[in-house]
């Protein structure tokens, strides 16, 4: 347990922080009014949809530079490192400029009242700058975990998050000599973030410590390593895409049940995503401490470091939803001006996501810790897929906008996602076979060792 929370305690504490900062600037942001709210949190559903699924190189990458130090393979390290960022640098380059061109346009897919949409574009914008280098700051900090420093990405990210704040903070405001840019500062604080903390991390990888050496790709490494980073990082992608194009299409529908309804619902999200990150960090163990057995072929070892995961998974889950459900009373004080119909709303559904945290939480650790780790890519688009497009989507646009449960319908629908999807990971979970797995990848650190040593 010790091992788990080396690793676990240090990616949820970023990763709480990372959304404490979200909250924050929600806050800041909140003191604008209900249409502010909900721009920014209707932008945040769409442009997460892009940085997640690029950031599933960064897991990827996390669960091959665990196999390769588990085989005590460095020179795979390097290469490995080496050919993701040169990939993720053109995927992240390309995808920017037509988002920014096509803001308005995606933003107007969502059904928002014109003026959150007015409010949303130019937040949308600047805030897409911040795509490439928030995809360099994930593969760093999956390599460093997977090498043994999970504490650094958590240092790098509180010094980035009170740097992001003070910014965010003066830039909406206009405090001092900088300019008052209203809800465009909170985004131009998310870029000025993002690019120094890829800098700061990029060093403590290639600076001093010497964890892993800088190499152009070769077009062997290429060959050899490109394959099974896009067979991991493929299904990763997908069901990070799948999952955050179903927050924007949730986000849409409570956007038709009205803004209120839609300001009140990013409220939930982002209390909800503070106290399930706490969680986080296990899904991270899973994909280092299962990926490094199956790098020295210990099928045995895999299957145990499972089963501890899981259990710290439902001790999170079940604290972690008590104070979720608790944080429905600080709401009316953190958000004084969005109008008590706003609070009424985020109460009800704190109280109705915080009974399915537990799920969510098991979801979180199986489809995409151990799934992953073990090379199940279509368990992992089947429990999406159908979690969200075949339950949960069409419940909540049923309910939401056809029946008299409105607003609470779709927060309904989103619970009862959760629960399928849970039971279709659990299947796939049991029909992994280990022993094959270990093998197979002791037979890969052989190609890779012959490979570094040609």
């Amino acid at each position: 347990m010790r091992e788990i929370a080396s690793i676990a305690v240090p990616v949820s504490l970023e990763m709480v922080i990372q959304l404490l900062l979200t909250f924050i600037n929600q806050v800041i942001v909140g003191a604008l009014g209900a249409v502010a709210v909900a721009a920014v949190g209707l932008t945040g559903s769409l442009s997460f949809l892009f940085f997640v699924t690029l950031g599933a190189l960064g897991s990827g990458t996390s669960i091959l530079i665990a196999r390769r130090a588990g085989a005590g393979d460095r020179a795979g390290v390097n290469q490995t490192l080496s050919v993701t960022l040169a990939v993720s640098v053109v995927l992240a380059g390309v995808l920017t400029v037509p988002i920014i061109l096509n803001a308005e346009g995606l933003l107007q897919l969502a059904g928002g009242a014109a003026d959150v949409t007015r409010t949303a574009v130019p937040y949308m914008q600047v805030g897409m700058l911040a795509l490439v280098p928030g995809v360099l700051g994930w593969i760093f900090s999956g390599a460093l975990r997977s090498l043994g420093h999970a504490r650094t990405p958590l240092v790098v990210t509180i010094f980035t998050v009170v740097i992001e704040s003070l910014a965010a903070y003066g830039l909406v405001f206009g405090v001092g000599p900088l300019p008052q840019l209203g809800v465009v500062g909170a985004a131009w604080a998310l870029v000025i973030a993002n690019v120094l903390k890829a800098a700061l991390l990029a060093y403590q990888v290639y600076g001093p410590r010497h964890l892993a050496a800088l190499q152009f790709p070769t077009r062997a490494a290429l060959r050899a390593i490109a394959g099974p980073l896009i067979a991991l990082s493929a299904p990763l992608a997908f069901t990070e895409f799948a999952w955050s194009l179903g927050n924007f299409m949730y986000a849409a529908v409570f956007a038709r049940v009205g803004t209120v309804a839609l300001a009140a619902s990013q409220i939930v999200a982002t209390l909800e995503g503070i106290f399930i990150v706490g969680s986080f960090g296990l899904m991270s163990s899973a994909t280092v401490f299962i990926g490094r057995s199956l790098g020295r072929g210990d099928a045995a070892g895999a299957q145990l470091w499972l089963a501890r995961i899981a259990r710290a998974g439902l001790v999170t889950g079940l604290g972690f939803g008590a104070l979720f459900a608790l944080s429905a009373l600080i709401v009316p004080g953190l958000f004084p001006k969005v109008g008590a119909a706003v609070h009424h709303i985020a109460l009800i559904g704190i109280l109705i996501n915080a009974s399915t945290q537990i799920f969510k939480v098991r979801n979180m650790i199986v489809g995409g810790g151990i799934l992953p780790s073990a090379g199940d890519g279509k368990g992992i688009i089947i429990g999406d897929v159908v979690g969200a497009f075949v339950i949960g989507l069409p419940l909540a646009i049923w309910l939401g906008l056809y029946t008299p449960l409105g607003v609470w319908g779709v927060f309904i629908a989103r619970g009862l996602e959760e629960v399928v999807k849970s039971g279709i990971f659990e299947w796939r979970r049991r029909r992994v076979n280990w022993e094959r797995l270990a093998q197979e990848q002791r037979g890969k650190g052989e190609d890779t060792d012959r490979l570094a040593a040609h």
